[in-house]
This record gives structure tokens, C-alpha cells and sequence, in this order.
């Protein structure tokens, strides 16, 4: 059995969603510019914005950490959505992802 390192991991990629990720990062929330500007961009590992993986685009993905981390709006408390995200966290767990989940107030008035 041949184990793997980490350039032999490889995660579930939609390159469908490359327009909407490549738009979203053109247009990020006041959240997403303050944790991107304030801190990921400059991150001692590498972080990559708007990421597809399957068939999500999450915030912000660091491969080397295996960790995805989301920042969430209003639209996340919903039933709807909290049933999304649940769906959604729970997939990403399978892939052996740590998922970090702020709200956008905790980003901007907290962090």
C-alpha cells in the first residue's frame, strides 16, 4: 500500500465553476477584502481565494493546512442556507478539510 504525501492529494474540481470563482474574486465582500487585505494575502502559507472544490467555491482554501475558511452574511442563517452549509461542511470533512467558519461581523468588528 503506498501512502500519500501531499502532492498526491487532489481534491474533486468543477472547472465549470472557474467564471463564477474568477468573478466572486473581482468582488469581494467588505468581510472578504478586510481578512484577505489584513492577513491571508500575506499568510506564511499559501491561501487562495474563491476556490472550487467539487461542486462549491469556498472562500478561502489553504492547501498545505488542508483548511478552508468561510465567511459567512446573512444569507448563511437562513434555514435554507444553514441546511447548505451543513451539507457543504460535511463534504468538505470527507475530503480530510478543517472548515473555519466567521461571520461577517465577527470579521469586521471583531477580528
Amino acid at each position: 500500500m503506498t501512502e500519500l504525501n501531499d502532492s498526491d492529494f487532489h481534491l474533486p474540481y468543477n472547472p465549470a465553476l472557474v467564471p463564477r470563482a474568477k468573478e466572486l474574486r473581482k468582488s469581494m465582500t467588505h468581510a472578504e477584502r478586510k481578512i484577505w487585505h489584513g492577513y491571508l494575502r500575506t499568510f506564511k502559507f499559501r491561501v487562495l481565494r474563491q476556490r472550487p472544490i467539487d461542486h462549491f467555491i469556498v472562500d478561502f482554501y489553504c492547501s498545505s493546512l488542508k483548511l478552508v475558511i468561510e465567511i459567512d452574511g446573512d444569507s448563511h442563517f437562513t434555514d435554507e442556507g444553514q441546511a447548505h452549509d451543513e451539507e457543504r461542511t460535511q463534504r468538505l470533512e470527507s475530503y480530510g478539510l478543517s472548515i473555519v467558519r466567521f461571520t461577517n461581523q465577527q470579521v469586521l468588528q471583531e477580528f
